[in-house]
């Protein structure tokens, strides 16, 4: 398993990273020396919108277990269009906030009377709340939520996007290794049973060196803001793994899938980062502009 783990997890780091610096150096963002073009992050903007599909069919399968239904068709649409919100008013030069608003408005609106219409042609009144209900949250919780991945990296730069990533996934292998190593007291015993107090502490630590080290080689923000982060977002990533969990445990499945090896699904490698990305959106906001 940990074989496994290091040898997947490398490979989809050094695969990550390099999608991440192509697509900086197509849109110059990679580097302040390099003028930024109109329209940043196309092809993350694409990684983001492949991932929802393989992470909507994994919910659906969840949801399933729990006798509920997840219309595909509509949540994998609407989670795609929600994801990528933050892409398209770029192509719109004046008025940008007013088309987002407007974009996801709509949106929304659409996806909710969509999951109603689709309920009502195939299965006319049968678990109606928890079917649409099942849908939408999978829109907002896949959709929504990794919007904010998508503007940390339009707003913020390549360097945000990076740093947020690597402390959040840093705080995993923290909360991993000091769990294995040093865990005893458990940190919620009936939801995630190998969460452990130290496994936190590790979190932390590894989170802010590696907030620290982006912080002094790219200066996107003060040192000591730096270890907040750090520290904030391991608690917050936890919180999040947390939260996925709950899911799995009440679909009674130990991983989302067995897409990834060494790992579960591909939810189980994207629920920190996702649920997490509105806070790190707003900490940005606060402490870079």
């Amino acid at each position: 398993m940990l074989k496994r783990r290091l040898v997947f997890g490398t490979l989809m780091a050094t695969g990550f990273l390099a999608l991440c610096l192509f697509d900086g150096w197509l849109d110059g963002s990679i580097s302040k020396a390099v003028p930024d073009k109109n329209i940043q992050a196309t092809i993350f903007c694409l990684l983001i919108a492949m991932l929802a599909i393989p992470a909507q069919l994994e919910m659906a399968a969840l949801v399933a277990a729990t006798n509920a239904r997840i219309f595909k068709p509509v949540t994998i649409i609407a989670s795609i269009l929600l994801a990528t919100s933050w892409y398209w008013p770029q192509f719109c030069q004046n008025n940008t906030v007013a088309f987002h608003r407007f974009y996801l408005l709509a949106v929304i609106t659409l996806s909710l009377l969509a999951l109603f219409v689709y309920q009502a042609v195939r299965f006319t009144t049968e678990n109606v709340i928890a079917n649409c209900g099942a849908g939408f949250f999978a829109i907002f919780y896949l959709g929504f939520l990794s919007s904010f991945v998508l503007a940390v990296r339009i707003d913020f730069g390549l360097w945000g996007l990076l740093m947020f990533v690597s402390v959040v996934k840093s705080s995993d292998i923290g909360a991993y290794t000091a769990g294995k190593i040093f865990g005893t007291h458990k940190f919620a015993p009936k939801i995630s049973p190998g969460k452990t107090w130290e496994g936190l502490a590790g979190a932390a630590i590894a989170a802010a060196i590696v907030a620290v080290i982006f912080a002094v080689f790219s200066g996107i923000m003060p040192v000591l803001w730096a270890i907040l982060f750090g520290v904030l977002f391991a608690f917050l990533g936890q919180l999040a793994d947390l939260a996925e969990s709950m899911i799995k445990r009440d679909a009674g499945k130990k991983d989302s899938a067995a897409t990834v090896p060494g790992f579960g699904g591909v939810l189980d490698v994207i629920d920190s980062p996702l649920a997490t990305a509105p806070a790190a959106y707003l900490f940005f906001m606060m402490t870079c502009r």
